[in-house]
């Protein structure tokens, strides 16, 4: 109801633009942002051209990338647990979407699908901490694959927060770019870390720079 007591709920929904996805029951509206709310889970990606949804994925030694286009008013976010899909591409349909070389592609593509630019596209990338004990850092090596990945694309990174030993929460509005991201309390981080190792385990049973608001601790 506005103001004037006129109800104008039906005219601004007739001004926002058609949404991209069909899978709205992922979506929920969180009051605090303002926004929608589309979780981006591992091995997914989301893509929106609407001003009022906002992206959000936790990461642990994960990595996502926050990738636009300005003009075209549409982006997208990305989550994967380990860079470069196996050789032997045994690792099945499903399982390759966790792979940054699979997921980066497939992102790209979708947004490019939907009127994007790559020469427009901007990108910044979270994520790649330490958070499981191992000897192979695959935090670290998650950061330096999409790293040298947008180099050889030869796309606009604007932003990144990569590395430590903290998990994180990001949030992305697709339309405008802008970020937030919120270090986790270690109670949060358990859960992230179990989820990364239950898909390795898996795996082994198959044949702050740039334009990036930072919020403190919750």
């Amino acid at each position: 109801m506005a103001p004037d007591g006129s109800d104008r709920s039906q005219s601004s929904r007739a001004r926002r633009p058609a949404r991209l996805d069909a899978d709205l029951h992922c979506s929920y509206y969180h009051p605090q942002y303002g926004a929608h709310i589309r979780k981006v889970l591992l091995g997914h990606h989301q893509v929106s051209n609407h001003p009022d949804d906002m992206l959000v994925t936790t990461l642990g030694s994960c990595v996502a990338a926050c990738v636009r286009d300005p003009v075209a008013a549409v982006g997208g976010m990305n989550h994967f647990l380990l860079p470069e899909e196996p050789t032997n591409g045994r690792s099945g349909a499903d399982v390759a979407t966790r792979y940054g070389s699979v997921a980066m592609e497939r992102l790209i593509n979708d947004l490019l699908g939907r009127g994007a630019r790559r020469d427009r596209l901007e990108v910044k990338v979270f994520g790649g901490a330490r958070v499981i004990r191992s000897s192979l850092d695959i935090g670290a090596k998650n950061a330096r694959f999409v790293l040298r990945y947008l180099d050889r694309e030869g796309l606009t990174l604007v932003g990144q927060d990569l590395g430590g030993t903290v998990a994180r929460r990001v949030h992305y509005y697709p339309v405008i770019g802008r970020v937030l991201r919120r270090l986790l309390r270690p109670e949060a981080l358990l859960a992230t870390v179990d989820r990364e190792l239950r898909f390795l385990s898996g795996l082994r049973h198959q044949p702050l720079d740039g334009e990036v608001e930072l919020f403190g601790d919750p």
